[in-house]
């Protein structure tokens, strides 16, 4: 599982010495993965307490940075606790999930998604 934490990272001074930058992801890292791709969505989410990101898949690659609280994520059966400053990439069409730790307190993510080259619309409603 692809989980990486600002935690972990030394920022690098950028734009002429004016904004420190935390790399989660190195510029063009990810091009080779993502080629022929597009943006599909951005969004923000939150599961509550005792709530559930219901097991789907789709044919993303698919990005939550959490921006509140702690969660447990499950890709491909795999599961692993995510906290805040954490960036999750979810290869295209693996099952995934989201719950929070506990029934108390929610989590709240960011997310970005870059679609597969030639993939077909999402009804993400109902997946």
């Amino acid at each position: 599982m692809d989980v990486r934490s600002i935690e972990d990272v030394a920022p690098v001074v950028e734009h002429n010495g004016t904004v420190p930058v935390w790399w989660l992801v190195s510029p063009r890292e990810m091009k080779e993965i993502t080629d022929g791709g597009f943006l599909e969505l951005v969004s923000e989410f939150e599961v509550a307490g005792g709530g559930l990101v219901d097991p789907h898949s789709h044919p993303t690659h698919e990005f939550y940075y959490v921006t509140s609280g702690r969660g447990i994520m499950m890709i491909d059966g795999e599961e692993r606790e995510i906290a805040q400053g954490d960036l999750v990439h979810i290869p295209p069409n693996l099952v995934h999930s989201l719950r929070p730790v506990t029934d108390n307190a929610p989590i709240h993510c960011f997310c970005f998604a870059v679609g597969v080259k030639d993939a077909g619309e999402v009804d993400y409603t109902n997946h």
